[in-house]
């Protein structure tokens, strides 16, 4: 393991340039936007999807490298955590919804995917990457939640189930490691549009997917996270932004949402 970047006074912002950022779920969306957000902010960026030639074009494209991972296989995050000589911030990015079913019509193959990979696979993730994070002397874990993890609705069971899981796992690992040199971060997104998130949700109805949207001025999109996330781990290293809720100006509310 390289010798940690010593850390920079404390009224200066945290800099990217010579630290290594892990993005997973990085071929699209969120993840691919955070990636390249990173790299620009210096980072050296390690990007980790199933895909890998969307993964492989945008590493080209940002100057990052990209690796194979699956999230949801002991082995895959074995052979990409082999690979990595350091980390600096892990971005717990890989997730995603998979049905709009009420618990009564509950597909369980369904619940099971959406636990295996929003869950499980962050924790997975987290552990096999912490003795490196520990070993930085400056780490950061940044799980992207959702507002669906603070608050419950129907046909999202699934979903908000497992994001609860993920938000109740940020909250213990923060008092669990309060003594090491860790930050313990959580950026929870309300309503954004991407191309696949919905999609995936609806089963791949497209028509579905955009009615989701449909009249809501400027919904939040990959980019505004990616810009959350960036500003929340170049903040002075004793600056924790325990949880960051991020909304359109138009949703007040999961619930409340004002359409044109």
């Amino acid at each position: 393991m390289s010798n940690p970047t010593p850390p920079p006074s404390s009224a200066a912002p945290f800099p990217g340039r010579g630290r290594v950022a892990v993005v997973t779920g990085a071929s699209s969306g969120i993840g691919a936007a955070t990636a390249a957000r990173l790299a620009a902010e210096g980072f050296d960026v390690v990007l980790g999807a199933r895909r890998l030639d969307r993964l492989t074009a945008l590493a080209e494209r940002i100057g990052g490298r990209a690796v194979q991972l699956d999230v949801t296989d002991d082995g895959s995050v074995a052979a990409f955590t082999a690979g990595l000589d350091r980390v600096d911030v892990l971005v717990n990015n890989a997730g995603g919804a998979f049905d709009a079913a009420p618990v009564a019509e509950a597909d369980l193959d369904s619940w099971q995917r959406s636990f295996d990979v929003n869950v499980l696979g962050t924790v997975r993730m987290t552990k096999a990457l912490l003795p490196a994070l520990r070993a930085s002397g400056a780490g950061d874990v940044v799980f992207v939640g959702s507002t669906a993890g603070l608050v419950s609705y129907e046909g999202g069971a699934s979903y908000t189930a497992a994001k609860h899981g993920v938000h109740t796992l940020v909250e213990t690992m923060r008092l669990e490691l309060v003594y090491e040199p860790l930050r313990i971060m959580e950026i929870a997104p309300g309503m954004v549009k991407t191309d696949e998130f919905t999609l995936n949700r609806t089963g791949g109805d497209a028509e579905r997917a955009a009615a989701v949207y449909r009249g809501v001025r400027e919904p939040l999109v990959a980019e505004d996270i990616a810009d959350c996330i960036a500003w929340a781990v170049t903040r002075p290293h004793h600056v924790n932004v325990d949880l960051l809720v991020v909304r359109p100006r138009a949703q007040a509310a999961q619930y409340k949402v004002a359409r044109e």
